[in-house]
């Protein structure tokens, strides 16, 4: 929050120091013999406690060997590092760009030390029938996904030599367009259970990627391909229609007023991470809520009054959540 270099004015930058000191106070009493730096003692009462990632066993004492917060897990006692790159865990939802199309597979940049793999047999086809890949879906790979594509899948597991292997075997995974793609520090991501968000008043569908990678993008409804083949089997007049259909939204740009909304949002998620903030779905609304209330423009956001307005916010935010408490 410290490295934020804006042109304040003197005035901006004395409400921007007190409501830094404030979050840092509150962050203090809240995690209180939480925070860790390298060589700090971490007290353990229980007998037989494990030792996790970032702690290191000194005869009487256990040392952090990583800056973080301290998490205990029955008798388990790990640090948590904090800055620290993006550790993929099966079942993440993550966003990538595909940079190369190779046999039965496609390789995707995430964010990670290495790249992640998409195989043709992990993913459902265009027609979504569920079969065999043959050798003409293989030359057909083309068609479905290309370099510099944005995709969002789900991570399935590892292989051998460490890279990730993902899949994308349901409707609301696949390719990703009419958007904007962001990357920030992967902590400023926590993992939920939904990272799916769609903002019905803003016409904008949202996808929080683990590894770092937010997609803001027009909202796309989700078919469902069993009904509609069911459908074109019982009508075989709504094949022609449906394929005619299809051609005619792709030909349709986003609205400028949708548009509008997703530079916002994208420049509120610009904001949190400048100041190292968690990245989360209420707070995204609640900054666009208040550029929409205070007419400011789009490029106005990225500026340094909002940034004093956002951080004085959020200390708004955690003072009210810590006397609740």
């Amino acid at each position: 929050m410290r490295g934020v270099q804006l042109p304040f004015s003197n005035t901006q930058k004395l409400r921007y120091e007190r409501a830094l000191a404030q979050l840092e106070s509150l962050s203090s009493k809240v995690n209180t013999n939480a925070t860790v730096i390298v060589a700090d003692t971490i007290p353990v009462d229980e007998d037989g406690a494990l030792k996790g990632h970032g702690t290191l066993d000194m005869g009487k004492k256990v040392v952090a060997t990583v800056c973080g917060v301290v998490e205990r897990v029955n008798k388990l006692v790990y640090v948590r590092s904090l800055r620290a790159r993006y550790k993929p865990e099966i079942g993440d939802i993550i966003v990538g760009r595909v940079i190369e199309v190779a046999p039965k597979r496609w390789r995707l940049e995430i964010n990670f030390s290495q790249d992640a793999v998409l195989m043709l047999s992990s993913m459902n086809l265009p027609d979504g029938i569920q079969r065999r890949r043959t050798a003409i879906d293989e030359l057909n790979m083309r068609t479905i996904f290309v370099e510099n594509d944005v995709i969002c899948a789900e991570v399935r597991g590892f292989q051998h030599d460490g890279s990730l292997h993902l899949q994308a075997r349901s409707q609301k995974y696949g390719k990703l367009e009419r958007g904007r793609l962001l990357t920030i520090p992967p902590y400023l991501v926590k993992r939920r259970k939904q990272h799916f968000h769609h903002l019905d008043q803003y016409g904008v569908d949202l996808i929080l990627g683990c590894n770092g990678f937010i997609w803001i993008g027009e909202h796309v409804e989700v078919k469902d391909v069993m009904v509609e083949d069911q459908v074109n089997k019982s009508d075989p007049q709504n094949t022609h229609s449906g394929s005619l259909l299809g051609s005619s939204e792709e030909l349709t740009s986003t609205p400028p007023e949708t548009r509008q909304y997703i530079c916002r949002i994208a420049n509120a998620i610009t904001v949190f991470a400048a100041l190292d903030f968690m990245v989360t779905l209420e707070g995204v609304i609640e900054m666009v809520n208040l550029s929409l209330s205070l007419n400011l423009g789009v490029d106005e956001m990225l500026k340094a009054e909002f940034h004093v307005l956002v951080a004085e916010k959020e200390a708004e935010r955690r003072s009210t959540l810590t006397k609740r408490r």
